[in-house]
């Protein structure tokens, strides 16, 4: 207790240096907890958003379905296995045939991928009950990005033309009658959207599917010929994106460290250097060189409990009011397909907070303690009289 009493009187002593530090290290709070919140809020949107427009409660996939090599489409389906039907009745299961095409906007050929889906499905957040009422022309449906980039509105009839099963092409006019608007690119870029019956008609696959949605909570059935993909996979990429812009942050959380334990480093050994008499008379009076090391650390280490309090005077409004109203993303993240709102609202979990807290105070105390070392090796005298080692 005497020790701090006197390390927190030794700091105020200290004046304008004190508060400066302080400053420093409370930047690297909470910028260590700003980029680490946005992060969170980031993944859990993004995978909160992929559960509910593509993924659903996981897929079993066609064995030899490869979502990555459009050559893979033509034989990746089969029909509806009976262990499903009861699933499927339900709607615990809903299946999506896919094929690969071209289609023509005002003329202009574009590689497209059909997807077709049952339209009373209620798993995925796709407004497929839109089908139902468009009968006087094969309905489709499209997400913004699609849209923007091909220049098509809501009732525009646009030629596709796709393979069929068993080779033969063909080509038919479609209605755009529905424009929707999501955060997952995976289901938005470069896909037309049909009914489930519509497609299997077109394509001569009757009661078929390339792969199969689950609800949330549903155990999925084992048959032949198919396999489960569960959140591990289908999230993958997802959890990858994440983990790498975790070690970039790391980079930048060690940099502000850096600046802050300098900071408190020379400030520690100025002090040293500055009060060698105080502590060769401490020393002469009675404290033993472990009592003034252990003042010297925790008066460092009292650095960061100033710059907590100060990082909260701060942090806290500015980081509640953009968790509140969240932060803009940039324009072309789509580009990359990476799943993301227009605006991203971080979040800051108690684990988070009291790790940042704990990991610079431990990192000040390490720093402060350092130095400190130097009084081991004082003679009292010496120190009294100013003399350096």
């Amino acid at each position: 207790m005497l020790a701090i009493k006197l390390a927190f009187k030794n700091l105020l002593g200290a004046g304008l240096r004190t508060w400066l530090n302080a400053f420093v290290l409370s930047i690297a709070y909470v910028v260590i907890i700003w980029h680490s919140g946005i992060l969170e809020g980031w993944n859990r949107q993004a995978r909160r958003d992929m559960i509910d427009w593509q993924i659903g409660g996981g897929q079993i996939w066609h064995n030899d379905y490869d979502p990555y090599d459009p050559f893979t489409f033509q034989d990746a389906h089969a029909p509806v296995p009976k262990k499903f039907q009861e699933q499927f009745k339900s709607g615990h299961l809903t299946p999506v045939l896919v094929t690969s095409g071209s289609f023509y906007p005002e003329g202009r050929i574009q590689s497209v991928l059909l997807k077709g889906i049952d339209s009373e499905q209620s798993i995925l957040k796709l407004p497929t009950g839109s089908f139902q009422k468009h009968e006087d022309a094969i309905p489709a449906m499209i997400g913004t990005r699609m849209a923007k980039n091909n220049r098509l509105r809501e009732g525009d009839y646009v030629t596709v033309r796709w393979r069929d099963a068993h080779g033969t092409f063909d080509a038919a006019e479609i209605k755009i009658v529905r424009i929707f608007k999501t955060s997952v690119p995976a289901v938005d870029n470069s896909q037309i959207w049909l009914p489930l019956e519509q497609l299997q008609q077109m394509l001569q696959m009757p009661g078929e599917a390339t792969y199969f949605i689950l609800a949330s909570g549903q155990q999925p059935v084992e048959a032949g010929g198919w396999h489960h993909q569960g959140y591990d996979v289908l999230l993958a990429e997802m959890d990858e994106i994440i983990r790498r812009k975790s070690i970039g942050g790391t980079i930048l959380y060690t940099i502000m460290l850096l600046l802050a334990m300098l900071a408190i480093f020379d400030t520690q050994v100025f002090a040293i250097f500055r009060r060698q008499k105080e502590i060769g008379t401490d020393i002469a009076l009675g404290m033993t060189r472990s009592q003034v090391i252990g003042l010297f650390t925790v008066e460092g280490a009292m650095h960061g409990v100033l710059a907590a309090i100060m990082a909260a005077l701060y942090g806290i409004p500015l980081l509640s009011l953009q968790a509140v109203h969240g932060m803009a993303m940039p324009e072309g993240m789509d580009d990359y397909g990476l799943a993301g709102a227009e605006k991203i609202f971080p979040v800051y979990t108690t684990a988070l907070i009291i790790g940042t807290v704990i990991l610079v105070m431990i990192t000040t105390t390490i720093v402060s303690y350092l130095p400190s070392l130097k009084i081991a090796k004082m003679k009292p005298t010496d120190a009294i009289r100013g003399k350096l080692q």
